[in-house]
C-alpha cells in the first residue's frame, strides 16, 4: 500500500474511533438523563450517509473527518429560538430544562468515555499481547555505527535518566524529546555501571522527515500476559500514568522548561498514524489509547467552547444558584474560540516545520 494512502486511512480510522467514542459518551448520558438526541454526527460538512433510528435520532457521517458532535434537543436557550421552534420542543426532554447536575453529567460523559476507551484498550493489550515486564527502563540496547550516540560515546547497557534536566523513565520518552530537536544540542544524563555521567549530544536529522535521531534503540522488550482482573487494574493504572505524564509535559511547556515545538496538530497525528500503522495492529491500538487520553484531557481544560468550559459554567451556576449571565457566557465563548484558533495555528505551524515544508519551500525558492 502506498505510504500516503496508508497514512490517510490510518488517520481516518484513528480519528474516527476517538470521535465516535467521545460522542457516544455524550449520547448515552443524554439518553440516561432523559434528553432527546436529535443528531449524532461523526465528521463535519455534508453527510456522506445518514439514517434515522426509531427514537428519532439522525445518525450521519460527514465528509470532513476532523471532529463530530451530538445535537441535543432544546440545547439552545428559549430566548435564542423562535416561537415556532419552541412549540416543537418535547416537554421534559430538552437539555436546557434539566437540572445543572444532569447537564454536567451529559457534558462530562464525553471525556469519561475517552478515559474508559484507553483503559479498555490497554487492558485488552495486557491480556492478549502482554505488558512489558521491563517497561520502567530507558536502557540502550543498540548503538548505530556513525550515529550521534556513537560519537558521544554511548554504549549498549547505558541507562538514560534525563534529557535537558527532564527525567526519563521509558525509552519512548527519549524519542519524543529528541525528534523535534534535530541539529540542537541536548544534555543527556545516563548511568553506566551505577555511575552517573553527562554528555552533550546533537541529534541528526533523519532523511525524509527531518526528525531528530540519536542512533540508539531500546533493549528487547519482555512481555508478560496478565489475567483479566490484573489486566483491568493495570489498564486503569497505565491510563492514569499517561494522564499524569501528559499534564506534566504541558506544565513544563507553560513554565518554559520544555520546548513547545512538541505541540502537534492534525498533520502530526496523521503522520504518526501512518507510521504506527506500518508497525502493526498492537502499536496502532496503543497509539489510539494514548490519543484517547490526550483528547479527554484537552476537552476537560476549563476553556469555554470545550467540555471543560461548559463544566466550569455549570459549577458557577451550582454555586450561585442561577446560570451565569448570557453576556458573560458569550464573551467567554468568544475568548475560548479565539484561544483554540491560536493553538490550532501554532500547532499547524509546528507540524509544517516538522514535516520539512518550510525547508522544501526555501530550497525551491533558492
Amino acid at each position: 500500500m502506498p505510504d500516503s494512502l496508508r497514512t490517510i486511512l490510518a488517520f481516518i480510522v484513528v480519528l474516527g474511533v476517538l470521535i465516535f467514542i467521545h460522542e457516544l459518551g455524550h449520547y448515552l448520558a443524554a439518553r440516561w438523563r432523559g434528553v432527546h438526541v436529535e443528531r449524532f454526527s461523526v465528521g463535519f460538512g455534508r453527510a456522506l450517509t445518514s439514517w434515522t433510528d426509531k427514537r428519532g435520532t439522525e445518525w450521519r457521517i460527514g465528509w470532513l473527518p476532523l471532529g463530530g458532535y451530538v445535537k441535543l434537543h432544546g440545547q439552545e436557550q428559549p430566548a435564542d429560538v423562535t416561537d415556532a421552534e419552541r412549540a416543537d420542543w418535547l416537554p421534559g426532554r430538552t437539555f436546557h430544562d434539566k437540572p445543572v447536575l444532569d447537564r454536567a453529567i451529559v457534558v462530562a460523559a464525553g471525556p469519561i468515555a475517552n478515559f474508559l476507551l484507553a483503559a479498555v484498550l490497554f487492558a485488552g493489550l495486557f491480556m492478549i499481547h502482554g505488558r512489558p515486564a521491563n517497561q520502567g527502563t530507558a536502557t540502550i540496547g543498540q548503538v548505530s555505527e556513525g550515529s550521534a550516540a556513537a560519537a558521544a560515546g554511548l554504549l549498549p547497557g547505558d541507562r538514560v535518566v534525563a534529557l535537558d534536566d527532564v527525567a526519563i523513565s521509558r525509552f519512548e520518552q527519549i524519542q519524543r524529546h529528541v525528534q523535534p530537536r534535530a541539529g540542537r544540542a541536548v544534555e543527556l544524563r545516563f548511568e553506566r555501571e551505577g555511575v552517573a555521567r553527562n554528555v552533550a549530544i546533537t541529534p541528526t536529522a533523519r532523511p525524509g522527515d527531518g526528525l531528530g535521531v540519536l542512533g540508539i534503540s531500546g533493549g528487547p522488550a519482555v512481555f508478560e500476559r496478565l489475567d483479566p482482573a490484573s489486566a483491568v487494574v493495570a489498564g486503569v493504572a497505565y491510563t492514569g500514568n499517561i494522564s499524569a505524564q501528559t499534564l506534566q509535559g504541558l506544565w513544563q511547556m507553560i513554565s518554559g522548561t520544555r520546548g513547545t515545538e512538541e505541540l502537534g496538530g492534525p498533520l502530526r497525528i496523521a503522520q504518526l498514524s501512518g507510521q504506527v500503522a506500518e508497525m502493526g495492529i498492537v502499536p496502532l491500538i496503543s497509539f489510539i489509547a494514548i490519543l484517547s487520553v490526550n483528547l479527554a484531557l484537552i476537552n476537560l481544560f476549563p476553556i469555554p467552547v470545550l467540555d471543560g468550559g461548559h463544566l466550569m459554567f455549570y459549577a458557577a451556576e451550582a454555586i450561585r444558584g442561577r446560570p451565569v449571565p448570557p453576556r458573560a457566557q458569550e464573551m467567554g465563548f468568544r475568548a475560548g474560540f479565539a484561544l483554540l484558533v491560536a493553538l490550532f495555528i501554532f500547532s499547524t505551524w509546528n507540524d509544517l516545520t516538522q514535516l520539512g515544508v518550510f525547508r522544501w519551500v526555501a530550497r525551491l525558492v533558492g
